[in-house]
């Protein structure tokens, strides 16, 4: 509801969150990231949002796993009310040597 986030990018928000985890000495490893919705059919982008992740993220595409499912008609997702997404991201705070 805060009008500062209304139609703003999701890189963008991805972008200031990876910046302030490195300003607090973190350091991100992986996302793994499944997205669920009955349509669209997510498969021909899915590479594109791997790219686009891992550019934000500065990181290799190959450190980063987007996914798509449905749930079979099931629930809101399912009945096309919405799309849900579920993300976990391996962190490491790095310490300095000193």
């Amino acid at each position: 509801t805060d009008p500062q986030y209304r139609d703003i990018r999701s890189t963008v928000l991805l972008k200031r969150v990876i910046d302030k985890m490195k300003e607090k000495g973190f350091h991100l490893h992986n996302i793994d990231a499944t997205i669920v919705a009955q349509k669209p059919k997510l498969s021909e982008f899915i590479s594109r949002m791997v790219k686009q992740i891992a550019d934000v993220l500065e990181i290799e595409p190959g450190r980063v796993n987007v996914k798509a499912t449905t749930t079979e008609g099931l629930g809101f997702a399912g009945r096309g009310e919405g799309i849900g997404a579920y993300a976990v991201a391996l962190v490491e705070l790095v310490e300095e040597d000193g």
